[in-house]
């Protein structure tokens, strides 16, 4: 079965209550999710087998005074079963889609190293900017 690929909105949080394994790397809170989806320049996009979400699509709008405005691809997870079905590929093009709307003239993403099966979907886009680059993150608990 090809599955429904869905923009959620503010509302739509219910829709997000049944989720197949691995999809998120924690369980969905619906008050976390329902801010989410409220706040301006936050999207995510679904992608739906028989009311079960299999696989999921997290970006943000970053405007910058001196920079071109860029949608940043937070999270792309689909659930093992559903893998290799080109489920990442047609959420991601939805989230483009979604950046370009919005006024976005760039999209990022960044993965691990040795996270070879998203590495081969991120290179594998037909209009990139450049090869990858190098990038070290540091996290901050506050």
């Amino acid at each position: 079965m090809t599955p429904e690929i869905r923009r959620l909105e503010a509302g739509d949080d219910a829709l997000v209550m049944q989720v197949a394994d691995n999809v998120f790397d924690e369980p969905v809170r619906p008050d976390r999710l329902a801010t989410y989806l409220e706040q301006s320049g936050h999207f995510m996009v679904v992608a739906i087998v028989d009311g079960v979400v299999v696989g999921q699509c997290a970006a943000v709008i970053h405007r910058h005074p001196d920079k071109v405005t860029e949608l940043y691809i937070d999270e792309v997870g689909v659930s093992p079963a559903f893998q290799r079905q080109g489920i990442a590929r047609r959420m991601l093009d939805a989230m483009f889609e979604i950046g370009r709307e919005n006024g976005c003239e760039e999209a990022w993403v960044g993965t691990e190293p040795d996270n070879v099966a998203a590495r081969a979907l991120y290179e594998s886009r037909k209009e990139p900017h450049g090869p990858a680059e190098d990038f070290v993150m540091h996290v901050y608990k506050l």
